[in-house]
């Protein structure tokens, strides 16, 4: 039976690079995918990994059915075996509702692929709207790790270096971006709440990371 999948992790833990494998081992059987992203790191209309693979991809823009794209390129004779989308967690509800509807009117598997809270530890409500209607959740196993070398569970907005918690729940960017600029940084729970990038760690080194201690 098809099934909307959705696989999630941080950023940094090969989401899109799974996307590529899967895509390149079905089209080696000869099944022909669509390829939906948005706001990938590459730019409009591609699908892009850390390691340097890219691929071309349709740009799932604000209100665009997908569900009608699909049926579209049917009818004019296209060809879709499964779909495949990356950064899902940047679509809105009412689109994921759109995979579900591919799964289970055109019979074709989706695999989704994001993150599932943003920098504030908030679900993006793409993401929220996969776990509510998905067939299966797949947790990647690759693991991104914090700076401290325990595993990452939590993705920080940093502006120089330094994690800000403001902001609009969308701004394209990258991990490992120069200083000054937006970036992301994946972090374990314990240094996401006390606001610790690996930048800060550095400045801070000499400054012993202690529990807090209540004098009586």
């Amino acid at each position: 039976m098809p099934e909307l999948v959705f696989f999630s992790g941080t950023m940094d833990c090969g989401k899109s690079t799974l996307a590529l494998q899967i895509t390149h081992n079905r089209s080696a059987r000869g099944l022909v995918g669509v390829i939906f992203t948005r706001d990938d790191r590459a730019g409009e209309g591609k699908l892009s990994s850390r390691l340097g693979l890219v691929t071309e991809a349709v740009e799932a823009g604000e209100g665009m059915d997908l569900y009608a794209y699909l049926v579209a390129l049917l009818s004019k004779g296209g060809r879709a075996d499964y779909v495949i989308v990356d950064e899902a967690q940047f679509l809105a509800p009412d689109q994921i509702d759109q995979l579900a509807r591919i799964v289970d009117d055109l019979d074709m598997d989706v695999f989704a692929f994001g993150i599932t809270t943003d920098f504030r530890t908030k679900l993006f409500p793409g993401s929220q709207r996969l776990i509510e209607l998905a067939d299966r959740i797949e947790q990647l196993q690759v693991e991104a790790l914090c700076w401290c070398g325990a595993r990452a569970t939590h993705n920080a907005r940093t502006i120089g270096g330094e994690m800000v918690v403001e902001g609009a729940q969308v701004v394209v960017g990258d991990v490992n971006r120069p200083a000054g600029e937006i970036g992301y940084e994946v972090l374990c729970r314990r240094h996401h709440r006390r606001r610790m990038t690996s930048g800060s760690a550095q400045a801070g080194a000499l400054s012993p990371d202690v529990l807090p201690v209540n004098h009586a």
